[in-house]
């Protein structure tokens, strides 16, 4: 995973190499190298305190990183704040709307600080309550909005002025399934229109649903990264599911298994509530051969399957931890220093 080089020359639209950030002994963030490019979804998975929102604050100009250099939309991250904060949308862990404004005035504020014309930010701002599902609701004060909804009216406000990179930490946290697909639209929309998105997120059907290619980061370091189904095959592989015409010969098909001792297949299991033979295997010439043996002891076979590990169980075997839990730890303790002022 070394890079030696950053630029902004190779599609990408975020590059972050040796990126560093301490707080006091902490290393919250220890020599990060990533790649997300123009137009994706980068899902960044991680356990509690595995320095997601960390990196998120550093790479949307809200914390300094003390070592390392980044470059987001073109702009590096410490040099042009500035520039780069007119490119970029955040959503973080939790809604940051003024509770004394209307869902309609926090987003027409937005929009003229993010220097949009009063008739552009008016116009933004109607479309944003329109697709949020916020219209109804758009004169009243965000102080009597349900939790939802002030989720769903702090993600339109991340994306009033057309972002071009777009960082959601934990947008969904919280969200109804329903709300929770609406989010998964506009995020889908928003890259149809070319934005590009770093999403963290503990949910692995969030992370399967929209991201293009998946970082996993622990205690501050990048420990794998790659698409979804490279992943999943860098942990366990191919499961290969047999499914007899007589359920009551999962038993003797085991044993034949067994018997054959074939290269490379360590073990068939039956799943006797499931119905099937499952066995592990790493190539389509074990799944050949698996086949053959069954054919060739006589067994009648009613289907055969093969399955990769799901992204829960990816997740648990690369960082030992269940991906449900919150990055509490973590956000706790950025809170802890002052952010980078606007």
């Amino acid at each position: 995973m070394t890079r030696q080089t950053i630029s902004t020359e190779g599609g990408n639209a975020v590059e972050v190499r040796g990126l560093v950030k301490h707080f006091g002994t902490v290393k919250a963030v220890d020599g990060v190298d990533l790649d997300v490019k123009e137009g994706t979804v980068l899902g960044v998975l991680g356990p509690n305190g595995a320095g997601k929102t960390t990196l998120v604050r550093c790479l949307s100009t809200l914390l300094a990183p003390d070592a390392g250099r980044a470059v987001v939309a073109g702009y590096d991250v410490v040099r042009q704040p500035r520039a780069l904060r007119r490119r970029i949308g955040l959503t973080g862990q939790y809604a940051s709307v003024d509770e004394k404004l209307s869902g309609w005035e926090n987003l027409y504020m937005i929009g003229r600080l993010l220097d949009l014309s009063r008739k552009e930010a008016r116009g933004r701002a109607d479309a944003m309550l329109e697709r949020f599902s916020l219209t109804e609701a758009a004169k009243r004060p965000a102080a009597k909005y349900s939790g939802g909804m002030r989720r769903r009216l702090d993600l339109a406000a991340s994306m009033i002025g057309r972002p071009s990179v777009l960082f959601l930490d934990e947008p969904t946290t919280g969200l109804d399934p329903r709300t929770r697909n609406e989010v998964w639209q506009e995020i889908r929309r928003m890259v149809r229109e070319g934005a590009t998105v770093l999403l963290t997120t503990q949910y692995m059907q969030e992370a399967e649903q929209l991201a293009d290619e998946l970082t996993v980061i622990d205690r501050g370091r990048v420990i794998a990264d790659g698409r979804i189904d490279e992943l999943k095959a860098k942990v366990g592989g191919r499961t290969l599911q047999v499914r007899p015409s007589v359920p009551g010969e999962l038993d003797r098909m085991v044993g034949a298994i067994a018997q054959a001792g074939l290269d490379g297949i360590a073990g068939a299991t039956a799943d006797q509530e499931g119905g099937v033979v499952n066995v592990p295997i790493i190539s389509d010439e074990q799944l050949t051969a698996v086949v053959g043996v069954l054919g060739e002891r006589g067994f009648a076979l009613a289907g055969i399957s093969t399955h990769l590990p799901s992204l829960d169980e990816v997740f648990l075997a690369i960082t030992g931890q269940k991906s449900s839990e919150a990055d509490a730890s973590e956000d706790e303790r950025d809170q802890q220093y002052t952010e980078v002022s606007a």
